[in-house]
């Protein structure tokens, strides 16, 4: 269950301001069409979020690069600057390349166990067109970040433990999430989903003593918990 009021205001302001929108259009009282022209500030506000909910360099990346372009893309549509994006595309294959370079030398600082297994108390994962796939069995596991934007990350937590606290900032976007954890968890999801879905499938432990607290956002994407 989403037990974050805060994030159904939020979806709710957003819906009455674009229904009303829309209706002062159709009845003639004023041609709202012309703020649509400024859409790509939906990607500044995207890449906003990120930042206020990321802990790590790599989040702040991501947040930053929407933030770019969505200002590019504003200051286009205002006529300050003329930006084409078809003339940007290989900036997109630049990207990629790094993060597929970069990618061994991040997991390089990995803790593995002799299972096979990470055991970082502290999680990062990111999965920008791609996939990933993780298992964790930290015995002091305290949370992370997870991204997926365009991709899947599935975190199995099952054979991990916590102490007493834990928190995880997701972000998904056109991506998904899973996370898989132990059954004497009590999950509480507080995430806020924007055209997505934060779904815990968890069944409720008799003792709450070890809790796993899910922030973050689902951007036209989901999040799902299970045990």
């Amino acid at each position: 269950m989403n037990n974050n009021p805060q994030g159904r205001i939020l979806v709710g302001a957003i819906l009455l301001i674009f229904g009303f929108m829309a209706l002062i259009d159709n009845l003639d009282i004023f041609n709202t069409r012309v703020f649509f022209h400024f859409w790509p500030m939906l990607f500044i506000l995207i890449g906003a979020l990120k930042i206020s909910k990321s802990n790590t360099a790599g989040g702040y990346v991501i947040g930053g690069c929407f933030i770019i372009f969505g200002a590019l893309q504003t200051l286009q549509y205002m006529g300050f600057i003329h930006f084409r994006m078809h003339d940007w595309w290989p900036v997109f294959l630049i990207a990629a390349g790094l993060i597929v370079i970069l990618k061994d030398k991040v997991r390089t600082t990995t803790v593995w166990g002799a299972d096979g297994n990470q055991q970082e108390s502290l999680c990062n994962n990111i999965a920008i067109m791609s996939s990933n796939k993780v298992q964790n069995a930290a015995q002091d596991f305290r949370g992370g970040e997870i991204t997926a934007i365009m991709g899947t990350v599935e975190m199995d937590l099952r054979n991990a433990s916590i102490l007493t606290d834990a928190t995880m900032e997701v972000f998904a976007m056109w991506g998904g999430i899973v996370l898989k954890v132990p059954n004497d968890w009590t999950v509480i999801a507080q995430g806020l989903p924007i055209l997505g879905g934060f779904e815990d499938k968890t069944v409720p432990p008799m003792m709450k003593n070890k809790r796993l607290i899910i922030k973050g956002y689902a951007v036209m994407g989901g999040v799902e918990i299970i045990n």
